[in-house]
């Protein structure tokens, strides 16, 4: 058996010849990034856009494909980062949205369609009331001003590497380092960004994901000091990690409990984890939750919807939930489009063949060259486990080498196959226009990686002749 240094040697080496390939074939892409850098805060519109070697820029995208500025074409797994599960070009959405942009493209003022989408909301989540926003960050906001607001307290509970967007006060403890975290039943409060005022920190009690035992226990420590408690009911901002049994139930009843309110933050798993997101999926009901990404088809959306309590207090005017573009026409035709004819009973029938056919690929190239990694998929979203150790929270996250994630990228961009940049961190997102031939080839290019790895440690596939 060749030793772990090999192992490395391995990866390394892979490594630099697939960036090299990756920056090679993309010779516009490197020129505009020197162009944006001229008028672009770090050549790109957004830090999560910069990746290395380098970001993509894109052309086009029609179906589940995507078209770079270099002409190079790719089954699109991105899927930005969660929000194409229509894919690209939808007839019905584009129908929807070419009709209204003739009608008017923003009123400030409410439309017909936003009656529809938040009734049809109410009945996938059993929520009765909505509101809507324009990105996550704007929905889980208005989530933790709520809960404040109707409790008159301050102190929120929040998961350690659970991301809620970049408001000031969820930027805890996003992606903190190892040495950074502190002990496990006492997590250090890092700052999620820089720019963060410690007061604010202060006002967030940090608790591990899959751990009822913690939150029963800061919740009697702050007895009546706590508002609220939010969380993604299946972690994506590390993989992909889902709750144990009975844990998303036990935090209703805790919280409620001790008087204090439960939120999902469902902007990645709402729609991509089936029609009702998580709540539906997992049968638990919270207070509140928020929704964006998958929402509008590709168009930028967010909602928020909430009990009658909870949202009664924004019906009297206690909370002002505000936005100019709140319900803009263009993403409420998108949104009950995509309602309607992407994310129903057809589309979640042909998404889960999807991501059966993907998931049972996997394994079998796991299984074939004797690795230990796990394929972890949930409804649409999927991804390796590069560790044969459970993944139950972040502490567990943070022990997977991140190398793996990163070769896994590269070579399934060089393979014609785009998926998030961000390693062992992101998922791919299947689209209701994938196929069977864009699931095999992110198989087959997950295959040559897996050959590596099997070669690398037992210095010889497995099974092999």
């Amino acid at each position: 058996m060749t030793t772990s240094v090999t192992v490395d040697q391995t990866v390394d080496a892979l490594l630099a010849s697939e960036s090299e390939a990756f920056v090679r074939r993309q010779p516009r892409s490197t020129q505009m990034i020197a162009d944006a850098g001229r008028v672009l805060a770090g050549g790109a519109t957004s830090n999560w856009q910069i990746a290395q070697p380098q970001a993509v820029w894109m052309s086009h995208g029609q179906g589940s494909h995507v078209w770079d500025v270099d002409g190079n074409e790719y089954v699109d797994m991105h899927g930005g980062y969660g929000a194409c599960i229509a894919g690209h070009g939808y007839p019905a959405i584009v129908e929807a949205v070419s009709r209204q942009v003739t009608r008017g493209t923003h009123f400030a003022q409410p439309t017909e369609d936003a009656i529809w989408v938040a009734t049809e909301l109410s009945r996938r989540f059993g929520l009765p009331q909505w509101r809507f926003a324009n990105s996550g960050t704007e929905a889980t906001m208005d989530a933790i001003h709520l809960m404040r607001a109707l409790k008159g307290r301050d102190l929120v509970i929040k998961v350690e590497g659970c991301y809620h967007g970049h408001h000031d006060s969820v930027q805890v403890s996003v992606l903190p380092e190892p040495e950074e975290v502190g002990p496990p039943d006492a997590p250090n409060r890092v700052p999620g960004n820089t720019g963060i005022p410690q007061a604010i920190m202060d006002l967030i009690v940090l608790v591990p994901f899959n751990d009822l035992g913690a939150v029963e226990r800061v919740l009697k420590e702050h007895d009546g000091r706590i508002a609220g408690m939010i969380l993604e009911p299946v972690m994506m901002n590390a993989g992909i990690i889902p709750p144990v049994d009975g844990y998303l139930a036990g935090l209703k009843e805790l919280l409620h409990a001790h008087d204090a309110f439960l939120t999902f933050d469902e902007v990645k798993t709402g729609f991509t984890t089936g029609p009702a997101g998580a709540t539906g999926r997992y049968g638990v009901t919270p207070d509140i939750v928020c929704l964006a990404k998958a929402l509008g088809g590709g168009i930028s959306v967010a909602a928020i919807g909430g009990t009658a309590e909870i949202m009664s207090a924004i019906g009297d005017g206690r909370y002002e939930q505000v936005g100019t573009f709140n319900g803009n026409p263009l993403a409420m035709a998108a949104t009950r489009a995509n309602l309607t004819h992407v994310i129903n009973d057809a589309g979640y029938e042909r998404l889960d063949a999807l991501a059966a056919r993907a998931r049972e690929g996997f394994e079998d190239h796991i299984a074939a060259n004797g690795l230990p990694w796990r394929v972890v998929s949930v409804g649409a979203k999927g991804c390796v486990a590069f560790t044969g150790e459970p993944v139950r929270n972040y502490r567990d996250f943070l022990e997977v080498d991140d190398r793996w994630g990163h070769l896994h990228w590269l070579m399934q961009h060089n393979g014609g196959v785009f998926l998030p940049p961000w390693g062992k961190v992101e998922q791919w997102l299947l689209s209701v226009q994938h196929t069977d031939e864009d699931v095999d080839l992110l198989v087959s290019n997950f295959g040559r990686l897996a050959a590596v790895a099997g070669r690398s440690t037992h210095g010889s596939t497995p099974g092999a002749a």
